[in-house]
């Protein structure tokens, strides 16, 4: 069962342009017609966020698309968090979702796979299964990544585990 979607999470994301193309990085051209798709839903999503005063993550990829890299961050009691992100897009994408990775937290939470990779298989998976092709890299930040930062954080925080920048 899938957990309930926080109001303004379930908002922002009906904002973000739904993807149409259903092509892995394997497919040739199909592949840059997704990929021109995820980069008009990724600056869609940036726009929203700068507007809303709620800028989290900065984001690039390599030439072809197939690596992802940046930054996200996340505020709790005043005071910003910030990691460094990176992931790979699947050869099975977009049927697959990516595996978003935070590096610097790796072994501080159990909510959390070797080599970094944020625990998006109880909640996200089922939902991106249901939104094949429609769903791309600025839906896995809003609805994996974004609610994993407000959900852990907080955690790590109390825990001593992470340190402000």
């Amino acid at each position: 069962m899938d957990a309930p979607i926080a109001d303004s999470t379930k908002e922002t994301v009906q904002k973000l342009p739904l993807l149409s193309t259903r092509a892995s990085p394997r497919d040739g051209e199909a592949w840059i017609t997704r990929l021109k798709e995820e980069y008009t839903a990724l600056i869609q999503y940036v726009k929203m966020n700068k507007a809303a005063d709620n800028d989290w993550f900065t984001i690039a990829s390599n030439p072809n698309g197939t690596r992802w890299h940046g930054t996200c961050w996340s505020y709790y009691n005043g005071l910003r968090y910030e990691f460094d992100m990176e992931f790979e897009i699947p050869a099975t994408y977009p049927v697959t979702n990516p595996e978003i990775c935070l590096p610097q937290l790796e072994g501080k939470t159990a909510k959390m796979y070797r080599g970094g990779k944020i625990c998006l298989t109880i909640h996200f998976a089922p939902l991106w299964q249901r939104n094949v092709p429609r769903f791309g890299i600025a839906h896995a930040l809003a609805l994996g990544l974004g609610p994993w930062l407000a959900a852990e954080v907080p955690d790590l925080v109390e825990r001593g585990m992470i340190t402000p920048v």
